[in-house]
Protein backbone atom coordinates (compact mmCIF):
# COMPACT_ATOMS: atom_id res chain seq x y z
CA UNK A 1 0.00 0.00 0.00
CA UNK A 2 2.72 2.23 0.78
CA UNK A 3 5.76 2.85 -1.80
CA UNK A 4 8.89 5.06 -1.03
CA UNK A 5 9.90 6.29 -4.54
CA UNK A 6 12.67 8.99 -3.51
CA UNK A 7 15.13 8.80 -0.78
CA UNK A 8 16.95 11.99 -0.12
CA UNK A 9 21.13 11.28 0.07
CA UNK A 10 21.44 13.87 2.98
CA UNK A 11 18.40 13.12 5.19
CA UNK A 12 15.50 10.71 6.16
CA UNK A 13 13.15 12.61 4.18
CA UNK A 14 11.85 10.66 1.28
CA UNK A 15 8.41 10.95 -1.34
CA UNK A 16 6.17 7.77 -1.52
CA UNK A 17 2.86 7.27 -2.70
CA UNK A 18 0.17 5.77 -0.21
CA UNK A 19 -2.83 3.77 -1.60
CA UNK A 20 -6.19 4.19 -0.48
CA UNK A 21 -9.54 2.56 -1.61
CA UNK A 22 -10.29 6.76 -2.78
CA UNK A 23 -6.58 6.90 -4.79
CA UNK A 24 -3.14 7.74 -4.69
CA UNK A 25 -1.66 10.27 -2.12
CA UNK A 26 1.70 11.43 -3.11
CA UNK A 27 4.01 11.79 0.30
CA UNK A 28 4.64 13.90 1.96
CA UNK A 29 1.18 15.31 2.66
CA UNK A 30 -0.32 17.40 5.26
CA UNK A 31 -4.47 16.56 6.05
CA UNK A 32 -6.74 19.32 7.17
CA UNK A 33 -8.97 18.57 10.03
CA UNK A 34 -12.51 17.91 9.68
CA UNK A 35 -13.70 17.02 12.90
CA UNK A 36 -17.34 16.85 12.35
CA UNK A 37 -16.88 16.36 8.92
CA UNK A 38 -16.25 20.08 7.29
CA UNK A 39 -12.85 21.96 7.80
CA UNK A 40 -13.96 24.85 9.13
CA UNK A 41 -15.01 27.60 6.64
CA UNK A 42 -13.64 25.43 3.47
CA UNK A 43 -16.11 23.56 1.00
CA UNK A 44 -15.28 20.10 0.13
CA UNK A 45 -14.92 21.70 -3.34
CA UNK A 46 -12.55 24.29 -2.64
CA UNK A 47 -10.71 21.68 -1.15
CA UNK A 48 -10.34 19.60 -3.98
CA UNK A 49 -9.41 22.87 -6.16
CA UNK A 50 -6.36 23.45 -4.02
CA UNK A 51 -4.91 20.10 -4.46
CA UNK A 52 -6.07 18.17 -0.96
CA UNK A 53 -6.00 14.68 -1.24
CA UNK A 54 -6.70 13.60 1.93
CA UNK A 55 -8.15 14.93 5.40
CA UNK A 56 -8.94 13.34 8.53
CA UNK A 57 -12.67 13.30 10.44
CA UNK A 58 -13.55 11.82 13.47
CA UNK A 59 -15.40 8.68 13.98
CA UNK A 60 -16.60 8.98 17.37
CA UNK A 61 -17.41 12.70 16.99
CA UNK A 62 -19.21 12.30 13.84
CA UNK A 63 -21.13 8.83 15.05
CA UNK A 64 -22.65 10.72 17.61
CA UNK A 65 -23.64 13.62 15.68
CA UNK A 66 -25.30 13.35 12.53
CA UNK A 67 -25.24 9.66 13.90
CA UNK A 68 -24.33 6.33 11.87
CA UNK A 69 -27.43 6.09 10.52
CA UNK A 70 -27.05 9.50 8.52
CA UNK A 71 -24.11 8.78 7.12
CA UNK A 72 -25.05 5.10 6.07
CA UNK A 73 -28.15 6.80 4.13
CA UNK A 74 -25.64 8.66 2.44
CA UNK A 75 -23.94 5.32 1.28
CA UNK A 76 -20.28 6.24 3.36
CA UNK A 77 -18.54 9.09 4.65
CA UNK A 78 -17.07 10.17 1.37
CA UNK A 79 -20.70 10.64 -0.19
CA UNK A 80 -22.05 12.84 3.31
CA UNK A 81 -19.11 15.06 2.89
CA UNK A 82 -18.75 15.07 -0.88
CA UNK A 83 -15.41 14.47 -0.44
CA UNK A 84 -13.84 11.57 -2.74
CA UNK A 85 -10.06 11.54 -1.97
CA UNK A 86 -9.13 9.86 1.02
CA UNK A 87 -10.62 10.51 4.43
CA UNK A 88 -9.01 9.21 7.58
CA UNK A 89 -11.02 8.94 10.85
CA UNK A 90 -9.67 9.71 14.58
CA UNK A 91 -10.40 6.77 17.04
CA UNK A 92 -11.62 9.27 19.63
CA UNK A 93 -8.80 8.94 21.56
CA UNK A 94 -8.13 11.98 21.61
CA UNK A 95 -11.27 13.17 23.38
CA UNK A 96 -9.43 12.44 26.45
CA UNK A 97 -7.95 15.88 27.40
CA UNK A 98 -11.54 17.31 26.41
CA UNK A 99 -12.77 17.75 29.75
CA UNK A 100 -16.41 18.23 28.65
CA UNK A 101 -16.67 14.78 26.88
CA UNK A 102 -14.16 12.76 29.05
CA UNK A 103 -15.25 11.15 32.17
CA UNK A 104 -13.01 7.91 33.08
CA UNK A 105 -10.78 5.33 31.22
CA UNK A 106 -9.67 1.53 32.43
CA UNK A 107 -8.44 -1.11 30.64
CA UNK A 108 -11.58 -1.96 29.20
CA UNK A 109 -12.69 1.38 27.10
CA UNK A 110 -13.69 5.22 27.49
CA UNK A 111 -16.47 6.44 28.86
CA UNK A 112 -17.71 9.68 27.63
CA UNK A 113 -20.19 11.85 28.14
CA UNK A 114 -22.60 12.34 24.74
CA UNK A 115 -22.97 15.95 24.74
CA UNK A 116 -24.99 15.71 21.49
CA UNK A 117 -27.39 13.63 22.91
CA UNK A 118 -28.41 14.22 26.10
CA UNK A 119 -25.05 13.93 28.22
CA UNK A 120 -26.13 10.33 28.64
CA UNK A 121 -22.94 7.96 29.06
CA UNK A 122 -20.91 5.66 26.47
CA UNK A 123 -18.10 3.78 26.90
CA UNK A 124 -16.18 3.41 23.58
CA UNK A 125 -14.13 0.12 23.31
CA UNK A 126 -11.18 -0.97 20.81
CA UNK A 127 -14.00 -3.03 19.16
CA UNK A 128 -17.09 -0.13 19.47
CA UNK A 129 -13.96 2.41 17.95
CA UNK A 130 -13.12 0.25 14.85
CA UNK A 131 -16.94 -1.19 14.73
CA UNK A 132 -17.77 2.36 13.71
CA UNK A 133 -15.24 3.29 11.45
CA UNK A 134 -15.92 0.30 9.48
CA UNK A 135 -19.44 1.66 8.78
CA UNK A 136 -18.26 4.88 8.15
CA UNK A 137 -16.31 3.77 5.07
CA UNK A 138 -13.04 6.10 5.34
CA UNK A 139 -10.26 5.27 4.06
CA UNK A 140 -7.90 4.80 7.09
CA UNK A 141 -8.93 3.82 10.56
CA UNK A 142 -7.22 4.81 13.61
CA UNK A 143 -6.83 2.51 16.54
CA UNK A 144 -8.09 3.40 20.01
CA UNK A 145 -5.37 4.94 21.95
CA UNK A 146 -5.11 6.47 25.32
CA UNK A 147 -3.28 9.88 24.89
CA UNK A 148 -2.23 11.58 28.03
CA UNK A 149 -2.01 15.44 28.12
CA UNK A 150 1.49 17.14 27.99
CA UNK A 151 3.73 17.19 31.37
CA UNK A 152 2.35 14.17 32.78
CA UNK A 153 4.58 11.97 35.17
CA UNK A 154 6.22 8.84 33.34
CA UNK A 155 4.52 6.34 35.10
CA UNK A 156 1.67 8.02 33.65
CA UNK A 157 3.02 7.62 29.67
CA UNK A 158 3.81 4.19 30.80
CA UNK A 159 0.69 2.80 31.95
CA UNK A 160 -0.81 4.89 28.91
CA UNK A 161 1.15 3.11 26.45
CA UNK A 162 0.56 -0.28 27.65
CA UNK A 163 -3.02 0.24 27.39
CA UNK A 164 -2.57 1.79 23.53
CA UNK A 165 -0.43 -1.74 22.77
CA UNK A 166 -3.29 -3.70 24.22
CA UNK A 167 -5.71 -1.96 22.82
CA UNK A 168 -4.13 -1.82 19.64
CA UNK A 169 -4.19 -6.14 19.24
CA UNK A 170 -8.15 -5.63 19.79
CA UNK A 171 -8.69 -2.97 17.33
CA UNK A 172 -6.68 -5.23 15.34
CA UNK A 173 -8.55 -8.21 15.98
CA UNK A 174 -11.98 -6.31 15.63
CA UNK A 175 -11.42 -4.59 12.07
CA UNK A 176 -13.89 -6.43 9.51
CA UNK A 177 -13.53 -4.05 6.71
CA UNK A 178 -10.65 -4.88 4.27
CA UNK A 179 -11.10 -2.36 1.97
CA UNK A 180 -10.21 0.07 4.87
CA UNK A 181 -6.21 0.64 6.32
CA UNK A 182 -5.54 0.38 10.24
CA UNK A 183 -3.37 2.44 11.39
CA UNK A 184 -1.94 1.87 14.59
CA UNK A 185 -0.77 4.91 17.73
CA UNK A 186 2.76 5.26 19.05
CA UNK A 187 2.82 6.82 22.41
CA UNK A 188 4.94 7.59 25.23
CA UNK A 189 4.65 11.36 25.51
CA UNK A 190 8.29 13.21 25.30
CA UNK A 191 10.28 10.04 27.37
CA UNK A 192 12.11 8.85 24.48
CA UNK A 193 12.87 5.21 25.90
CA UNK A 194 9.02 5.27 25.79
CA UNK A 195 8.80 6.13 22.37
CA UNK A 196 11.46 3.50 21.56
CA UNK A 197 9.62 0.77 23.29
CA UNK A 198 6.02 1.74 21.62
CA UNK A 199 7.64 1.65 17.74
CA UNK A 200 9.54 -1.45 18.72
CA UNK A 201 6.05 -2.67 19.58
CA UNK A 202 4.09 -1.79 16.68
CA UNK A 203 7.43 -2.95 14.19
CA UNK A 204 6.60 -6.60 15.95
CA UNK A 205 2.50 -6.18 15.13
CA UNK A 206 2.25 -5.06 11.23
CA UNK A 207 -0.48 -2.71 10.65
CA UNK A 208 -0.92 -0.91 7.42
CA UNK A 209 0.42 2.15 9.03
CA UNK A 210 1.59 3.89 11.74
CA UNK A 211 1.27 7.20 13.74
CA UNK A 212 2.96 8.81 16.70
CA UNK A 213 0.44 10.50 18.60
CA UNK A 214 0.37 12.37 21.60
CA UNK A 215 2.21 15.90 20.01
CA UNK A 216 0.97 19.06 19.13
CA UNK A 217 0.04 20.08 23.00
CA UNK A 218 2.90 22.16 23.91
CA UNK A 219 5.91 20.05 23.89
CA UNK A 220 8.31 22.43 21.66
CA UNK A 221 9.64 21.80 18.51
CA UNK A 222 12.97 20.25 20.18
CA UNK A 223 10.77 17.48 21.93
CA UNK A 224 8.59 16.94 18.73
CA UNK A 225 12.26 16.28 16.77
CA UNK A 226 13.32 13.92 18.93
CA UNK A 227 10.16 12.22 18.86
CA UNK A 228 10.36 12.21 15.09
CA UNK A 229 14.28 11.17 14.98
CA UNK A 230 13.29 7.79 17.25
CA UNK A 231 9.98 7.33 15.16
CA UNK A 232 12.34 6.97 12.38
CA UNK A 233 14.91 4.87 13.60
CA UNK A 234 12.44 1.94 14.80
CA UNK A 235 9.69 1.93 12.77
CA UNK A 236 9.50 -0.51 9.88
CA UNK A 237 10.80 1.62 6.91
CA UNK A 238 8.17 0.44 4.50
CA UNK A 239 4.75 1.98 5.70
CA UNK A 240 4.13 5.30 5.95
CA UNK A 241 4.45 7.54 9.27
CA UNK A 242 1.94 10.18 10.36
CA UNK A 243 3.09 12.71 12.84
CA UNK A 244 -0.42 13.94 14.23
CA UNK A 245 -1.37 17.20 15.19
CA UNK A 246 1.72 19.02 13.78
CA UNK A 247 0.71 21.97 11.90
CA UNK A 248 3.31 24.28 12.21
CA UNK A 249 5.76 25.13 8.90
CA UNK A 250 8.68 24.14 11.30
CA UNK A 251 7.94 21.17 12.46
CA UNK A 252 6.56 19.68 9.04
CA UNK A 253 9.87 20.60 7.73
CA UNK A 254 11.73 19.33 10.51
CA UNK A 255 9.67 16.04 10.76
CA UNK A 256 10.28 15.46 7.09
CA UNK A 257 13.86 15.41 7.17
CA UNK A 258 13.65 12.77 9.39
CA UNK A 259 11.50 10.75 7.69
CA UNK A 260 7.73 11.80 8.69
CA UNK A 261 5.45 11.00 5.75
CA UNK A 262 2.30 12.67 6.57
CA UNK A 263 0.63 15.88 9.11
CA UNK A 264 -2.34 17.05 10.48
CA UNK A 265 -3.70 19.82 12.71
CA UNK A 266 -6.24 22.67 13.28
CA UNK A 267 -3.20 25.26 13.46
CA UNK A 268 -3.96 26.21 9.94
CA UNK A 269 -7.53 27.19 10.27
CA UNK A 270 -7.51 28.29 13.57
CA UNK A 271 -4.30 30.77 13.29
CA UNK A 272 -6.12 32.22 10.27
CA UNK A 273 -9.21 32.97 11.80
CA UNK A 274 -6.69 34.79 15.06
CA UNK A 275 -4.91 36.66 12.06
CA UNK A 276 -1.88 34.70 12.02
CA UNK A 277 -0.99 33.54 8.31
CA UNK A 278 1.48 31.58 6.46
CA UNK A 279 3.71 33.02 3.95
CA UNK A 280 6.50 32.22 1.89
CA UNK A 281 8.30 34.71 4.03
CA UNK A 282 7.47 34.14 6.81
CA UNK A 283 4.38 34.52 9.43
CA UNK A 284 2.40 38.00 9.21
CA UNK A 285 0.58 38.77 12.26
CA UNK A 286 -2.47 41.07 10.32
CA UNK A 287 -3.62 42.53 13.39
CA UNK A 288 -0.53 44.50 13.65
CA UNK A 289 -1.67 48.00 12.89
CA UNK A 290 1.14 48.23 10.60
CA UNK A 291 -1.30 46.65 7.37
CA UNK A 292 -4.35 48.94 8.00
CA UNK A 293 -3.21 50.60 4.67
CA UNK A 294 -1.68 47.75 3.35
CA UNK A 295 -3.06 46.92 -0.51
CA UNK A 296 -0.40 43.95 -0.85
CA UNK A 297 -1.89 40.50 -1.07
CA UNK A 298 -1.11 37.98 1.53
CA UNK A 299 1.54 36.07 -0.37
CA UNK A 300 2.67 38.25 -3.22
CA UNK A 301 3.20 34.64 -4.88
CA UNK A 302 0.15 33.00 -3.58
CA UNK A 303 -2.09 31.87 -6.32
CA UNK A 304 -4.93 31.01 -3.70
CA UNK A 305 -8.39 33.03 -4.34
CA UNK A 306 -7.96 34.97 -0.99
CA UNK A 307 -4.54 36.90 -2.50
CA UNK A 308 -5.74 36.88 -6.03
CA UNK A 309 -8.75 39.36 -4.93
CA UNK A 310 -8.07 40.57 -1.64
CA UNK A 311 -5.96 42.71 -0.06
CA UNK A 312 -4.07 42.74 3.69
CA UNK A 313 -5.76 45.80 4.92
CA UNK A 314 -9.24 44.66 3.39
CA UNK A 315 -8.75 41.17 4.96
CA UNK A 316 -7.62 42.98 7.77
CA UNK A 317 -10.79 44.93 8.46
CA UNK A 318 -12.90 42.12 8.22
CA UNK A 319 -11.39 40.77 10.98
CA UNK A 320 -11.05 43.46 13.01
CA UNK A 321 -14.76 43.68 12.26
CA UNK A 322 -15.31 39.53 13.27
CA UNK A 323 -16.52 39.37 9.61
CA UNK A 324 -17.24 35.42 8.70
CA UNK A 325 -16.03 36.51 5.42
CA UNK A 326 -12.44 37.49 6.64
CA UNK A 327 -12.24 34.13 8.51
CA UNK A 328 -13.35 32.01 5.90
CA UNK A 329 -10.62 34.12 3.55
CA UNK A 330 -7.82 33.91 5.90
CA UNK A 331 -8.45 30.16 6.38
CA UNK A 332 -8.92 29.20 3.08
CA UNK A 333 -5.58 31.07 2.35
CA UNK A 334 -3.36 29.39 5.47
CA UNK A 335 -4.77 25.39 4.34
CA UNK A 336 -3.75 26.39 0.69
CA UNK A 337 -0.43 27.36 1.94
CA UNK A 338 0.46 24.12 3.65
CA UNK A 339 -0.95 22.32 0.73
CA UNK A 340 1.18 23.63 -1.62
CA UNK A 341 4.37 23.60 0.50
CA UNK A 342 4.15 19.84 1.05
CA UNK A 343 4.18 19.93 -3.14
CA UNK A 344 7.40 21.26 -2.66
CA UNK A 345 8.71 19.32 -0.11
CA UNK A 346 8.23 16.72 -2.33
CA UNK A 347 9.09 18.46 -5.87
CA UNK A 348 12.60 19.19 -4.01
CA UNK A 349 13.31 15.84 -2.15
CA UNK A 350 12.53 14.05 -6.06
CA UNK A 351 15.39 16.90 -7.40
CA UNK A 352 17.52 15.93 -5.00
CA UNK A 353 17.09 19.63 -3.42
CA UNK A 354 15.34 19.27 -0.31
CA UNK A 355 18.67 20.24 2.13
CA UNK A 356 18.56 23.68 0.07
CA UNK A 357 15.20 24.09 0.30
CA UNK A 358 15.01 23.29 3.69
CA UNK A 359 17.85 25.83 4.40
CA UNK A 360 16.00 28.12 2.48
CA UNK A 361 13.05 28.24 4.44
CA UNK A 362 15.46 28.77 7.44
CA UNK A 363 15.26 32.34 6.72
CA UNK A 364 11.56 32.58 7.02
CA UNK A 365 10.39 30.05 9.54
CA UNK A 366 12.14 30.19 13.45
CA UNK A 367 13.08 26.45 14.48
CA UNK A 368 13.88 24.90 10.88
CA UNK A 369 17.39 22.94 12.04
Amino acid sequence: MFKIQVQDKKSSARAGIQKTAHGIIKTPFFMPVATKGGVKHISSIELKQMGVHALISNGLILSLTPGLEVIKKHGTIHDFMNFHGSIFTDSGGFQIIRETLFISISDKGIIFKDLFNGGKKILLTPEECVRRQNILGSDVAMCLDDMQHFGNTKEVYKTALERTHAWALRCQKAHKNRKQLLFGITQGGTCLDLRKESCEFFAEHPFDGYAIGGLGLGEGITNVNKVAEISNEYLPKDKMRYMMGIGNPSEIINAVSRGMDCFDSIFPTRNGRHGTIYTGKGRIHLKNSSFRMDTKPLDSNCDCFTCKNYTRAYLKHLLKQNEMLGLRLLSLHNVHFLTKLMEKIRKNIIAGEFPAFKKSMKRYYEGID
